[in-house]
């Protein structure tokens, strides 16, 4: 998949690049969710929560036409998004 970088809607604030974000898609043991709140309703935004090959923890939403990326929000993990992310990636593993 592209992604769209043009007019990006967020700034970066250094410690994350537009590298590290898609590398973060690229992870095999990456988890996707679609939120189901009113919220999100209007237009279907995704969460990503992946690694970069550096290891660097990055939680992103995002919108798909499914061939385009187009980043909405990044940053790196916080403490309840590491736990969430490690606990899918040893169930993963254990299957």
């Amino acid at each position: 998949m592209e992604f769209d970088w043009h007019n990006s809607p967020f700034s970066m604030d250094g410690s994350l690049t537009p590298q590290l974000i898609e590398e973060s898609f690229e992870d095999p043991f990456m988890v996707r969710l679609l939120p189901d709140t009113p919220r999100f309703s209007v237009q279907a935004r995704f969460f990503n929560l992946g690694r970069s090959a550096s290891g660097l923890g990055v939680f992103s939403v995002f919108r798909t036409n499914g061939k385009v990326i187009r980043v909405i929000c990044a940053r790196p993990f916080v403490q309840e998004e590491e736990f969430f992310y490690q606990r899918k990636m040893n169930k993963a593993l254990l299957v």
